[in-house]
């Protein structure tokens, strides 16, 4: 049985805006503005839909259901980290929603420091891969054999045709996009310099505080899952300066453009 909360949640998405989009995007740190891309947008704050609310700045807290490249897709403005003190089972409540509600696949983005060589602020990501060092799965406890089975394999989590995909639409856009694998921390501190001297040691090309419990979830339930991250900083270590967040939304302000041009050619052709 879908437990009580997340039940509700999918209820008030068929209540409120019917028929399910051909997809849902998670909009992180600094990424709210992709949401006047657009067309007949509707939308409802997450307290509105039994969805867990957030603090952090540049999270509007809201879901909005609209056309974008004649899509029909519902962004999610904003999400639940674990660093605000929340079981991780509220950190994916919305994605979850999402799926179960009907949404086919699923594209997550997140602010993430750069590692790798190259990826400096402004860069985007796909990732391939993940790291997790967060501590937490949302899978852990009794198993909800309802959402999937007891030890999913992670092997395809982030859907390689779905990554291809993206690939062939930022050639075709001139838009570069690296590939790479992230590694997921959990916050609210950035990370110390040893620390990112050991994620690059282990492969790391990207390190960020959230999307990994999604994905995880997503996998859960068998729904694809594209994962792009926009790299606001060089981690910590890599570049003169302290790290702040002004930085990483003013980076996504920088990159924003480029990131929904992809995403509108990427959903019109799931329309």
């Amino acid at each position: 049985m879908v437990p009580a909360p997340l039940q509700a949640a999918v209820d008030a998405l068929r209540a409120r805006f019917g028929p399910p989009p051909v997809a849902g995007l998670v909009l992180g740190s600094g990424l709210g503005g992709l949401v006047s891309q657009l067309e007949n947008a509707d939308g409802a704050p997450y307290e509105e839909l039994g969805l867990p609310t957030t603090g952090v700045p540049g999270h509007a807290g809201k879901l909005v259901v609209g056309e974008l490249g004649g899509a029909r897709v519902a962004m999610l403005s904003g999400r639940k980290h674990l660093y605000e003190g929340c079981a991780p089972a509220e950190v994916v409540r919305a994605v979850r929603a999402l799926s179960l509600w009907g949404a086919e696949r699923v594209v997550l983005t997140s602010a993430v420091g750069g590692i790798a060589d190259g990826l400096v602020p402004g860069e985007l990501l796909l990732v391939e891969d993940h790291l997790n060092f967060t501590g937490h799965n949302p899978l852990r406890g009794p198993n909800v054999d309802a959402l999937g089975a007891r030890f999913p394999d992670l092997g395809n989590a982030y859907d390689r045709g779905l990554r291809a995909e993206a690939l062939s639409v930022g050639r075709e856009l001139g838009v570069a996009l690296h590939t790479g694998v992230l590694a997921a921390m959990p916050g609210p501190s950035y990370e110390t310099p040893a620390e990112i001297r050991m994620l690059a040691t282990l492969g790391a090309s990207v390190v960020g505080m959230s999307a990994v419990p999604e994905a995880i979830a997503l996998a859960h339930l068998g729904t694809p899952l594209l994962a792009i991250g926009l790299v606001s900083n060089r981690a910590a270590g890599l570049s003169d300066g302290p790290l702040s967040h002004e930085e990483v939304t003013e980076a996504a302000a920088m990159a924003g453009q480029r990131l929904a041009s992809v995403l509108r050619e990427l959903v019109s052709r799931w329309s």
